[in-house]
């Protein structure tokens, strides 16, 4: 437990927040969750929390790595931030990964902060070891390091349009042979012996595309850097809480264009049938934790508008049995049925043959548990991965594919979600048939 807290008022936020933001990257870990002022979301967005330093890194062995968790919970109940990364689907069911990771994230990474920086509005809470007027005093002592431009990478997709389109074709004659209902596919754009300044591209990222559920994440030698606007799983209390997201339209270049596109979506019947087979998938993967009768749908079809993209997302809840550790009931819903399709275990296993690169961190989840067992973890999407020791980088896109799915419009669909990575990063991208 950390020994101090206290409680300050902020004369200008931003500029502290973003000082303290390159103190904490200074050091091997620090995570910042950020909902960007993006408030009136239901069941609200990430909270904004600054986690810095590596008071302990919990270690996994490769077999449960979720009973580890949940043994190190009850242990020593504390703050826990971390992420759990796709392919712990391995452990989940008889499944495997064999294809390509040149990124070297590790399946599952918690560690409990040495410091903690809690914003609201001007108010600023500090739990930490050392008196938080020393951190207060090193922070706004802290000059503001404007970076100067980098080379834009030299970005390479693994799935070519042509490719992409053929494979398309495929998973909808696996729907039509009854294999399937939907799958999400994805496809991977990366950059060898790149460097980037890490910090300044996910400042740039959250300008160009601000969401409720932000993360600016450090580890020893890797980033990253998330703009998703998609929750996986939050716990309050008792209640559980999933929001997926299924349907995606561009934004307009006026508020009559932007209101059209909106009733477009909403009307949209392949879009409406995506978001209501993750509806029943999440309604069933919450079930197997919650109590009889308590699993609802909140909302269905939500239409929800961010700064680059419309998005319609539905909220599922449920009241959490007492029998259930919360630690298995983030198991029971992993990895999320948006990212996946039904039914899961088999499009998982056609993931694997169908994708050309190992998702990683990709459609995993990152976020915080608190003290009392309370949680909120996001699904990492629109989301770039770096690994500045190996000098690569990485994003992955993708969308669902049902039998109505016209590939053309899925590619297009994955060039309009990577759109806020590449303007970040200053490239574009040039179809590769």
């Amino acid at each position: 437990m950390r020994k101090h807290s206290f409680q300050y008022t902020l004369e200008t936020p931003d500029s502290f927040i973003e000082k303290a933001l390159c103190w904490a990257s200074s050091f091997g870990h620090c995570t910042y969750f950020n909902n960007n002022n993006i408030l009136k979301y239901p069941y609200g967005p990430f909270d904004n929390i600054l986690a810095v330093g590596a008071q302990k890194v919990i270690d996994f062995s490769n077999e449960d790595n979720f009973e580890q968790l949940k043994q190190y919970y009850n242990d020593q109940s504390e703050w826990m931030i971390g992420y759990f990364a796709y392919d712990l689907k391995n452990q989940i069911e008889a499944l495997d990964s064999d294809n390509p990771d040149h990124m070297g994230f590790p399946d599952i990474y918690f560690y409990i902060p040495e410091h903690l920086l809690f914003f609201k509005g001007s108010t600023l809470y500090i739990e930490s070891n050392i008196a938080p007027d020393q951190i207060i005093d090193v922070i706004t002592n802290i000059p503001i390091d404007r970076k100067t431009s980098v080379k834009a990478p030299d970005l390479k997709q693994n799935t070519s349009r042509n490719q992409y389109i053929n494979t398309v074709n495929k998973l909808k004659n696996h729907i039509l042979e009854g294999d399937i209902y939907e799958i999400n596919y994805c496809i991977e754009f990366a950059a060898m012996d790149t460097e980037i300044d890490p910090l300044t591209t996910y400042q740039k990222l959250t300008h160009l595309s601000p969401t409720p559920f932000s993360v600016y994440h450090k580890f020893d030698n890797r980033y990253l850097i998330c703009a998703s606007p998609e929750r996986f799983l939050k716990k309050q209390s008792k209640k559980l809480i999933s929001q997926p997201i299924k349907g995606t339209a561009r934004r307009g270049s006026s508020s009559y264009e932007d209101e059209m596109i909106k009733q477009k979506l909403r009307a949209d019947e392949k879009e409406l049938a995506e978001n209501m087979m993750v509806v029943d998938l999440v309604r069933n993967d919450l079930a197997r934790s919650s109590e009889t009768g308590t699993v609802k749908v909140d909302e269905m079809f939500g239409i929800y508008t961010f700064k680059q993209l419309h998005q319609m997302i539905s909220t599922v809840t449920s009241k959490l049995r007492s029998d259930v550790h919360f630690i298995d009931a983030i198991k029971n819903a992993f990895p999320m049925g948006s990212m996946t399709g039904a039914p899961k275990v088999k499009v998982m296993q056609l993931i694997e043959e169908y994708e050309q690169a190992k998702r990683g961190l990709y459609s995993g989840a990152i976020g915080y548990i608190n003290p009392s067992g309370d949680f909120d973890f996001n699904v990492v999407i629109r989301s770039l991965l770096y690994n500045a020791q190996k000098k690569r980088l990485s994003f992955q896109v993708g969308s669902a594919i049902t039998y109505d799915s016209i590939p053309e419009q899925e590619y297009d669909e994955c060039l309009l979600k990577a759109r806020a990575i590449t303007q970040t990063l200053g490239v574009s991208l040039n179809d590769q048939t």
